[in-house]
């Protein structure tokens, strides 16, 4: 795919409108690279002039902060701050929600402050300007659930957004039994994604698995790479895989894009 790396702009003396912040999991995990061209393939398709850092991008320091090692956050928030401040950065999308608590919340305290916005609330105003139009596609009529985010939902308020998307491709969204401010985690946040769970009666993966296939829907829909795996480890251990998928958002609005 063609993406345009902020430094090549800079040096033709271009200047893009934002910075798409592709994170870890986004460039490294083969499952969240789909999401990352889904995503790229909607900035695209709506003319959004963007970039990435490219080689220059480095971790947030999220997992370090979790783990309780503050240090290391720091110093990777502090190399990602002047190299940002560097190119004068103004405005950053991301399709991760621990990129984007990240970065709005801890990184003004370091002197990174910049406008974030997550790709569920950045896809529904390129809607809104009409840049974008999507129809319901293959998935037209089918039953959904939404998965809140905990960095997106509690942790920020967002939780219309990636409602509001799922209405626009006109699924039948059913919500399951915690939703929104009392919905239940994946399992993977707080630096538990890279960890064994505890001993316990059961997984909380598989708990929240359970929730979403009770609602007897076709599709598990997400908004975070942490949550991607999760669920969709969970939706294989109860071998339901065949039946249902997990799918981000961004995934679903570029499989009805219309052009």
């Amino acid at each position: 795919m063609e993406i345009p790396i902020l430094s090549e702009l800079k040096s033709k003396g271009e200047e893009p409108d934002v910075i798409f912040w592709v994170g870890c999991a986004g460039s490294f995990d083969e499952r969240a690279k789909k999401v990352t061209k889904s995503f790229i393939k909607i900035l695209n398709n709506a003319n959004v002039s963007y970039a990435i850092l490219g080689n220059e991008e480095s971790c947030t320091g999220d997992p370090a902060k979790r783990s309780g090692n503050e240090f290391i956050f720091q110093m990777q928030a502090i190399n990602n701050i002047e190299i940002l401040n560097g190119y004068k950065v103004k405005k950053i999308v991301t399709t991760c929600p621990h990129c984007f608590n990240t970065l709005k919340n801890e990184y003004p305290e370091l002197g990174g402050s910049y406008q974030v916005i997550h790709h569920t609330e950045f896809i529904n105003m390129l809607i809104r300007e009409n840049r974008i139009k999507i129809s319901g596609g293959n998935f037209k009529g089918k039953k959904i659930t939404y998965h809140d985010s905990c960095y997106l939902g509690r942790a920020n308020k967002i939780y219309e957004a990636p409602r509001n998307l799922i209405k626009e491709l006109d699924l039948d969204l059913v919500e399951m039994k915690n939703s929104r401010s009392k919905g239940l985690c994946c399992g993977a946040g707080g630096a538990q994604m890279f960890k064994e769970p505890e001993k316990g009666h059961k997984d909380v993966n598989i708990l929240r698995t359970e929730e979403a296939l009770d609602t007897g829907s076709d599709v598990i829909a997400v908004a975070c790479p942490f949550c991607n795996i999760m669920m969709s480890d969970g939706v294989k251990a109860l071998d339901e895989n065949k039946k249902t998928i997990v799918l981000d958002i961004a995934e679903l609005v570029s499989k009805a894009e219309e052009f």
